[in-house]
């Protein structure tokens, strides 16, 4: 029998759990390793509320706490488009606060359920009448009516924090500061912004690549914001290059990424691996170590059908 250790166990709370998520290789994947190059996949899906969401989600309740524009016992406000929804209900409830999303009806249900499942009230508005634009002004209104006070995950700066304290400091680390390329899908855009900007600090030489939706494409979590409307935390000169995705190949993506690599990531991951390894296939390319966050897994995605087609009607192909 083995002794029992000469220090009490110390045990941590859901909230000290976020970040230091794993990067592991992508090697079954067709192209994946051209040119010399490799590819790793960040697994955001292992923070809390599997999504990259919880680093930002945390990092602004607790930081508009520090500063007193918010206590425990209050109700926070926030317009989205689901994954920073359910990581701040999931904040709000171990943080102490009552919790208000505004959001599309278009959302699937999983995203729906999960914020009521953490005790959130949800305001749906019609994704014909503006969608994520919508939801934006009516958290706005609801904040001038006294509801509640509004974080504002569009403008606020602790969102691209979180992920200059975390995400690109982990990325450096883990890749022993190899690392040649960040792809990352664009939305709220806080992840390209945080991580982009501390790798770039490190070594300029390192290439920040966006990815947008191409025109008509629809994919949860990737975005072309009219220019009117593009997040105040947003600045275009911190991006190299943007790569266009559809939403045919990304939904693709998603099914190939489950069936060879084990990966069940959600549409907007597997939109940046796209853009990925189109990097990988340029022959100016070689002996690159290209960083992609998986920012969720694909089980928000199971009522869209988007998992559906079986894997008899595709191939293996990029």
């Amino acid at each position: 029998m083995a002794s029992p250790p000469s220090t009490a166990p110390t045990y941590k709370t859901l909230d000290q759990l976020v970040g230091n998520t794993p990067l592991v290789k992508l090697s079954k994947l067709e192209g994946s390793q051209e040119n010399g190059n490799l590819i790793l996949a960040k697994l955001e899906g292992f923070n809390p509320t599997c999504s990259v969401k919880a680093r930002a989600a945390f990092n602004m309740i607790i930081q508009a706490q520090a500063r007193g524009e918010i206590k425990p016992g209050d109700t926070i406000i926030e317009a989205t488009s689901g994954n920073t929804g359910i990581a701040l209900c999931a904040a709000a409830a171990i943080l102490g606060y009552e919790m208000v999303v505004v959001m599309s009806d278009s959302a699937t249900e999983e995203r729906k359920q999960s914020m009521t499942a953490y005790g959130a009230e949800c305001v749906l508005v019609p994704a014909s009448g503006g969608g994520v634009v919508l939801a934006r002004n009516t958290a706005l209104k609801m904040q001038e009516d006294g509801k509640g006070t509004v974080l504002d995950q569009f403008n606020n700066d602790d969102n691209w924090k979180a992920h200059y304290d975390s995400t690109g400091p982990e990325i450096w680390t883990d890749t022993a500061g190899t690392v040649t390329h960040f792809v990352s899908a664009m939305g709220t855009t806080g992840t390209i912004m945080g991580a982009g900007r501390y790798l770039k600090e490190q070594n300029s030489d390192i290439q920040v690549v966006g990815v947008h939706p191409e025109p008509g494409s629809k994919i949860p979590g990737i975005r072309k914001w009219e220019p009117e409307m593009v997040p105040g935390i947003c600045d275009f000169d911190r991006v190299d290059e943007i790569i266009l995705v559809n939403q045919t190949e990304s939904e693709a993506m998603a099914r190939k990424l489950a069936r060879t690599e084990g990966i069940f990531a959600g549409v907007s991951a597997a939109g940046a691996v796209v853009s990925a390894l189109r990097l990988a296939a340029r022959p100016d390319v070689k002996d690159a170590i290209i960083v992609v966050p998986i920012a969720d897994w694909g089980d928000r995605y199971l009522s869209s059908g988007v998992y559906a087609e079986p894997a008899a009607s595709e191939t293996n192909s990029s």
